[in-house]
């Protein structure tokens, strides 16, 4: 190296890679005012029970992650300082309670939780007021709104409609290939499959933007196969079902 040629600065890659990663939406302190968790498709901005249940469990998950993580560094550090090598019992005791009560522990905590709230996020024990048969196709979306006797009063396309405060339930199902239904906002996905019927029960609690997506992929148009959610108030929800309603010849009144 010539006596011109600058030396490199002995902090410069930890500098790039802070620059890169200091303002992380989803893990600063400010977390839930992040952009980046917030949105039309953020599982992070609820506006349903079951998607309030999925998101707190990720963050229950990312804090005792981040504690663990925290923890791990902070003994390794330790270890490595000069002179200060661990007793044989020290090392022992180490391993017990990072390798084997840390992770039983933390791991019961979900467990005991995830049980707790599986009620919420499946919809179970309550009764839905609504039921909308969902049917995916490459590459789009098929809704339709049924009265009590299973038939269809009104329908729509890469549309859904949802009461707002009211559980739904969807009986989903494929005509091609496997789908994966999907309201992040809302709660879980569900497959699609050809030949069954799967269920999900879903209520909107909030008047919000929301995006809807197939999360399994099925071709060559499966970024696209999407559809817009819009939760509509008891008054409004009923005019739109009759200005979708369906037609005597099973067609969508249009």
């Amino acid at each position: 190296m010539s006596a011109a040629t600058p030396l490199p600065r002995r902090t410069g890659i930890i500098v790039a890679h802070w620059r890169a990663i200091r303002w992380p939406a989803c893990a600063a302190p400010a977390a839930p005012l992040a952009t980046a968790c917030r949105g039309p498709q953020s599982a992070l901005d609820p506006a349903g029970p079951a998607a309030d249940a999925i998101a707190t469990s990720w963050w229950l998950m990312f804090g005792a992650g981040s504690a663990a993580w925290a923890m791990v560094v902070v003994l390794a550090l330790l270890a490595m300082r000069p002179g200060r090598a661990l007793t044989p019992r020290a090392g022992t005791q180490l391993i017990v309670g990072g390798g084997v009560v840390l992770p039983t522990v933390l791991l019961a905590a979900l467990l005991v939780y995830g049980t707790l709230a599986s009620d919420r996020v499946t919809g179970r024990g309550e009764d839905a007021a609504h039921v909308v048969r969902v049917t995916a196709r490459q590459w789009h979306w098929e809704f339709e709104y049924l009265d009590r006797d299973g038939i269809a009063r009104a329908a729509s396309v890469d549309r859904l409609a949802l009461p707002l405060g009211e559980m739904v339930e969807f009986h989903i199902e494929s005509i091609d290939v496997i789908h994966s239904f999907w309201i992040p906002r809302l709660g879980g996905k569900v497959d699609a499959i050809p030949g069954r019927t799967n269920l999900l029960r879903l209520r909107a609690d909030r008047a919000v933007p929301m995006r809807g997506q197939c999360a399994e992929f099925c071709g060559l148009e499966h970024a696209r196969m999407a559809f817009r959610v819009d939760v509509l108030d008891a008054r409004a929800y009923r005019a739109w079902l009759r200005e979708n309603a369906v037609a005597a010849d099973g067609g969508a009144a249009r």
